[in-house]
C-alpha cells in the first residue's frame, strides 16, 4: 500500500511498534504511523499473537508478511530490503513482498501475505485472512 492505499511494502529494521494495536472493521487493526517505518526496511508487530513484519519497499510501498522465514524460523524484519524483496539475515531467502513466493534459495515455502492499507497517516493490517 502506498499513501493512498493502493499497494503493499514492507521494510526492516529491528524497532518493534506493537503499541496501540485496536481493530477495526473487517478484521484491520492499527498497527503504527506511517512515520514510524523507516524509509526503506521492515518493523515488527505483534498483532494478536501473530508477528507481522510491516515492510516499506524502495518505491515507498508497504506491505504486511509473516515475520518468520519459511526456512529457518527467524525473524525476516531483520533482514534487508531491496526493490520489492526482503532478504531473510541469517541464510539469504529472499522473498517476494507482494507474493510471499521465495525467489532465492534455500526457502522453497512461500510466506502469508496480508491485506494492509493507509487510512489518515496509519497503517492498518488484517491477519484474519491472507491475500
Amino acid at each position: 500500500m502506498n499513501a493512498e492505499g493502493t499497494t503493499t511494502v514492507t521494510t526492516a529494521t529491528t524497532d518493534d511498534v506493537t503499541e496501540n494495536v485496536t481493530e477495526g472493521a473487517e478484521g484491520f487493526v492499527r498497527v503504527c504511523a506511517l512515520d514510524d517505518l523507516p524509509k526503506v526496511g521492515a518493523v515488527q508487530a505483534d498483532i494478536n499473537g501473530k508477528l507481522v513484519a510491516i515492510v516499506r519497499d524502495s518505491a515507498g510501498d508497504v506491505h504486511a508478511i509473516d515475520d518468520t522465514c519459511s526456512h529457518a524460523n527467524v525473524s525476516l524484519s531483520e533482514g534487508d530490503v531491496e526493490d520489492t524483496a526482503i532478504e531473510c539475515w541469517l541464510h539469504g531467502s529472499r522473498f517476494d513482498l507482494r507474493s510471499g513466493k521465495p525467489i532465492g534459495l534455500p526457502a522453497t515455502t512461500p510466506i502469508a501475505v496480508y491485506p494492509g492499507k493507509i487510512d489518515g497517516g496509519d497503517v492498518f493490517v488484517s491477519v484474519t485472512k491472507e491475500n
